[in-house]
């Protein structure tokens, strides 16, 4: 039986405070022992875009603060003046969370959504997954490697106006849930990100053209419903990669994704 299978467990505050005390002191011996993690910046990007991608920040659905996501928008900007520019040498590994630091209240962070135990509620820097699930989707298109990233838990929102897979975002919580991602190649990259009217706006840019190019697909998607009432959803991303010629190189897999969904399945979306 697959584990989203069973009823989503409730955590006591007690363990949840306890895990994260735990975990957090593993990530700072992590970040220690580690590296070399990429730390300088440049104004001057670098001439060549590897890719680029951008997100909407305010999304209008029955049930969800707008406010929240106003206060999103303030602490995307934040967090991307922590990031925005930043230089991934050779063997260098970009750490999400040891470039932009805790996110607080003292650094200007606002209340924002966050998820905790399958419930929305409002918290201090709220809203950063939306950064960490750009960044991985850019990286998924370059030749960089992903050395850890977090798949969401649960499934938000519904699929009304979705332009990327289920699945392929990465979740972010401070410091243990991090996004981290190697250079393993002979170039320099570049990281870009700002905000630009409504949409959060990134980009991965390198010292010379890429060779090859990026499709990500879905496979063997499904949404179950489950003995205790609730539905879960699954499916595996799979990258496919081409010459510049659009000749089809390989293909590999890059993960898969459970997750237990937040609303009902099959809605309409007139009615949200």
């Amino acid at each position: 039986m697959d584990k989203l299978s069973k009823i989503p467990k409730q955590r006591s505050k007690i363990r949840m405070a306890v895990g994260k005390t735990y975990y957090s002191l593993l990530r700072y011996l992590k970040w220690h022992d580690c590296g070399p993690f990429a730390k300088k910046y440049s104004d001057a990007v670098l001439p060549e875009i590897q890719f680029q991608h951008a997100t909407p920040m305010l999304r209008h659905l029955r049930g969800l603060e707008l406010q929240l996501q106003y206060n999103k928008v303030v602490n995307l900007r934040l967090a991307c003046s922590k990031v925005n520019g930043i230089i991934l040498h050779p063997r260098e590994t970009f750490s999400y969370w040891k470039a932009i630091g805790k996110p607080t209240a003292r650094k200007g962070y606002l209340p924002g959504m966050v998820l905790v135990n399958g419930k929305v509620i409002a918290g201090i820097g709220g809203g950063l997954c939306q950064l960490s699930n750009l960044i991985f989707w850019l990286t998924l298109h370059t030749p960089l490697t992903v050395v850890e990233r977090h798949h969401h838990g649960y499934d938000v929102f519904p699929d009304s106006n979705r332009t990327q897979p289920f699945g392929s975002g990465a979740t972010c919580f401070y410091p243990y849930g991090d996004l981290m991602i190697r250079n393993d190649t002979d170039r320099d990259f570049q990281l870009c990100l700002w905000v630009e009217r409504e949409n959060l706006v990134g980009e991965w840019r390198s010292t010379q053209p890429s060779d090859e190019r990026y499709e990500i697909v879905e496979k063997n998607h499904c949404i179950r419903g489950e003995y205790w009432g609730g539905f879960t959803r699954h499916n595996e991303l799979w990258r496919r990669i081409s010459d510049s010629d659009g000749n089809f190189l390989r293909e590999g897999f890059i993960t898969e994704n459970h997750a237990f969904m937040m609303y009902e399945p099959f809605l309409e979306a007139k009615a949200l």
